[in-house]
């Protein structure tokens, strides 16, 4: 999810681990512990010159189960060796510090697997992405009743009961959140999968996610042989269906999909995608059709999409200079978001 919440997530678990012993430093480490999983967007940039590689290195070994487990040590060891010195000597011991990152860097990916990104937990053992997409990668109702019960637990002094309290109520509010996105998910699959079966769409998969921000405007997409079928449905609706639903055709011939750069991509948008000439240029628009449209009435308007160019015998993404979305875009989508 989005960097506050995993701030907030791993604030909570360094307070879970130290908290008794550090106070409000103890919420510091965790936000601390919970922001590494995330340097990986860095370290990519970093180490490939290619933004294809250094987006497929997002969410992978540094978001695997296997570094969740391994990291802590190295981060423990070091934190510990830093903080116990001077009049601090003896208040924590290593095992805290281990404990601490374990909690906040493990949490990290098991939230992102929620949102429909995809996470690589088995790295390095399968670069399968887990994305259950039952929560948008950024949604204040899960962060912010979170962000303020433990921004109340702070003002409570370290051996408070009070604080206890706070801090796991912050859990439990936000844990009874995603229980519910959980179950709105699996109630948003039998619509779609009823309504597509009512269009009489033959399908080969369906999937469906939350739109941005919130969980109550749903997206769903259906892949058939020669087309996409994508729309909406609103917990606001009138009636339990999706009203209408618009066909996105495949377009496989503007480049050779069996490259390897465009075969990452297609491993990265799951298979769900288009590609667009671009005008005047020879470089070619890739829209990840996982992703929402942000104008429910358009099929060309992706929220997720790029343009590729051609750089000697590899495909590379062009800086981001996009314009902003139009107002008639999210003029539309905000009317969608409150029901037919």
């Amino acid at each position: 999810m989005d960097s506050l919440t995993q701030i907030v997530l791993g604030a909570a678990c360094g307070e879970i681990a130290l908290g008794k012993k550090i106070g409000n430093k103890a919420l510091l480490f965790g936000a601390i512990g919970g922001t590494i999983p995330d340097l990986d967007v860095f370290i990519g940039s970093w180490l490939y010159g290619n933004e294809i590689d250094a987006m497929a290195f997002h969410r992978g070994f540094m978001h695997s189960i296997v570094f969740a487990i391994l990291a802590p040590f190295l981060f423990g060891w070091i934190t510990h060796k830093l903080y116990d010195t001077g009049k601090r000597i003896g208040t924590t011991n290593l095992k805290d510090w281990i404990w601490l990152y374990f909690l906040s860097i493990f949490t990290h990916p098991l939230l992102d697997s929620f949102t429909p990104y995809g996470t690589q937990l088995f790295l390095p053992f399968s670069d399968y992405r887990v994305a259950f997409n039952n929560i948008s990668v950024v949604d204040p109702l899960y962060t912010l009743p979170f962000l303020v019960c433990l921004i109340i637990a702070m003002f409570y002094n370290r051996k408070k009961a009070r604080r206890k309290w706070w801090t796991h109520a912050g859990i439990l509010v936000s844990s009874a959140y995603m229980i519910f996105t959980i179950g709105n998910k699996l109630h948003v699959d039998s619509i779609f999968k009823e309504s597509f079966d009512k269009a009489e769409v033959s399908y080969s998969r369906f999937s469906t996610q939350p739109t941005i921000m919130n969980n109550v405007l749903w997206y769903g997409i259906a892949e058939t042989d020669d087309d996409y079928k994508v729309g909406f449905y609103s917990l606001l609706d009138t009636k339990a269906a999706v009203d209408t639903i618009l066909s996105i055709p495949k377009n496989r011939k503007l480049l050779d999909i069996n490259h390897s750069d465009i075969k990452t991509l297609t491993w990265f948008s799951n298979g769900y995608y288009n590609l667009i000439p671009m005008d005047s240029s020879k470089n070619v628009q890739y829209l990840d059709l996982r992703y929402p449209l942000l104008n429910p009435n358009d099929a060309g308007t992706s929220m997720f999409r790029f343009e590729l160019m051609k750089d000697n015998d590899r495909w590379d993404m062009v800086p981001f200079s996009g314009e902003p979305p139009s107002k008639e875009d999210i003029k539309e989508f905000t009317k969608r978001f409150y029901g037919k």
